[in-house]
């Protein structure tokens, strides 16, 4: 391809001596040169040819490297993403797929989120938030300034256990922050209008109780909250996993005791952040928090009712067996997911699911063989006489008037003249035996006592007996066969 300087010596020679020949020859090219030159500038076109856009291999990819590095935050490698785009359809070479990452990584981390130390301001912030590790709840807290930390174990994240722990963290601390920072707990708020989070209103008497303003970071954005975050890692591999290897805690108080002890050894440490002891900060931050209430009322941990007569609450139009000891008690009724939770004394009782309207729920504390049943009230002397025999006697008085056995009383006097002849045992024995085989008369219970230990006990079949039995020789059924002789 000629320059432009070229291109005027081509068309200087070729005025000069008006051949394409000659022209090449005085400018050291060819001949087709020289008409080519001379031919674009007739049509205007002076300087190099436009060349044809290029289109990359890589171009029907495009979209697809764009999310998946979006998606993993620029960490995916060409490695792991070629055979993604090989399944979508791309043809073309490792080293141009490799090229096309790479602009997309670079490109990524322009438009990236920049981050930018943050300064905070003694007594101005606590950062809390839930971490499950192993079957555990785990309530993390650190004071932004001092970096003093607190943990806790509770046995579940709902509302009441994030307030009471809460309010223990206030307590240790010795005083209120100016400002709580969670992420969106959804026992800490009533709904979100606008991005815009909405505070649970007992979250907010709880919070002007104490003196705080409850604050929330941005939906599904951990980092915004990276101070407590470290802390929830920090808690799961030093505290609970060495403790999962060592010996499982038994019981809630004693992980707490571990949480105390881990608490105040981590925060009598020099922090690799601030080169500085947070115990030691803490006193000096203190001095700036707010003072905690001089009275503070116990949090309530649900609602209040009183156990009926029968044993039960009524909660949600609906009644919940509780054990028959705290009759006339009150006790506290918490609804959580679904289940109620009812509790006395700061002491869980009993669990229940959740009913509807008029019904009951009778959870462990069902008894099966528990019927609406008449009492029996014996009033002649044959009558006390004949249930004095016992529970048998009972069962048998039952079964029979439910037979419609006729002349009842008079059947039951010939059945107790029968004690003075037989004895007690033998005629508890023969009532047994008559309910059972529905026989209802005196004559019949005589009958079973005559016929005396004999009579055969019917029982349910038990199990299939199995035998050892020796092995014996056995022969084919070919040796059994007629052989039927030759005849002379």
């Amino acid at each position: 391809m000629k320059c432009l300087r070229d291109e005027m010596e081509i068309v200087n020679a070729y005025e000069l001596v008006g051949s394409y020949r000659g022209a090449a020859a005085l400018c050291g090219t060819t001949a087709k040169t020289v008409k080519r030159v001379l031919e674009r500038r007739a049509a205007g076109q002076v300087g190099r040819r436009p060349s044809p856009a290029r289109v990359r291999n890589t171009a029907a990819m495009a979209e697809l490297i764009r999310q998946k590095v979006r998606a993993s935050d620029g960490r995916i490698s060409a490695k792991r993403l070629l055979p993604v785009a090989r399944t979508a359809g791309y043809v073309g070479s490792t080293r141009n797929f490799r090229r096309a990452v790479a602009e997309a990584k670079a490109s990524w981390k322009k438009q990236r989120r920049t981050y930018r130390p943050w300064v905070p301001v003694p007594g101005q912030y606590l950062v809390i938030d839930w971490a499950e590790e192993a079957g555990q709840n785990v309530f993390c807290a650190v004071l932004a300034w001092s970096h003093v930390r607190f943990v806790r174990f509770g046995p579940d994240q709902t509302r009441p256990t994030t307030l009471a722990l809460l309010a223990e963290c206030f307590e240790e601390l010795g005083g209120v922050p100016e400002v709580v920072l969670s992420d969106r707990m959804g026992c800490l708020k009533a709904g979100v209008v606008a991005n815009v989070v909405v505070p649970h209103p007992e979250y907010v008497a709880f919070a002007t109780r104490f003196g705080f303003r409850p604050d929330f970071c941005e939906g599904y954005d951990p980092e915004s909250k990276g101070l407590v975050e470290n802390l929830c890692g920090y808690v799961q591999t030093d505290l609970i996993v060495p403790a999962l290897l060592e010996q499982d805690w038994s019981d809630l108080a004693t992980a707490n005791a571990a949480a105390r002890n881990w608490c105040t050894e981590v925060n009598q440490q020099i922090h690799s952040e601030i080169a500085a002891i947070p115990a030691e900060r803490l006193v000096s931050e203190r001095q700036v928090m707010r003072p905690l209430p001089t009275q503070r009322p116990p949090l309530r941990t649900g609602e209040q009712r009183k156990v009926e007569k029968r044993g039960s609450i009524r909660f949600g139009s609906a009644r919940y067996l509780v054990p028959k000891t705290l009759v006339g008690e009150w006790v506290d009724v918490v609804a959580q997911e679904h289940q109620v939770v009812i509790s006395y004394a700061g002491a869980e009782v009993i669990r229940h699911d959740v009913k509807g309207p008029g019904e009951v729920a009778f959870g462990d504390l069902a008894d099966p063989d528990r019927r609406p049943a008449r009492g029996i009230r014996p009033r002649t002397a044959t009558e006390i006489a004949f249930i004095g025999l016992g529970p048998s006697a009972e069962v048998f008085l039952r079964n029979a008037a439910a037979a419609g056995t006729l002349r009842l009383e008079h059947e039951l006097a010939g059945i107790v003249e029968l004690v003075a002849v037989w004895s007690r045992e033998a005629v508890i024995g023969a009532l047994e035996r008559a309910s059972r085989f529905r026989r209802f008369k005196a004559s019949d219970v005589r009958a079973i006592l005559e016929a005396g230990p004999g009579l055969p006990k019917a029982v349910r079949a038990g199990q299939q007996l199995v035998l050892d039995l020796p092995m014996v020789p056995v022969r084919s059924l070919s040796a059994y066969a007629l052989v039927q002789g030759a005849l002379p």
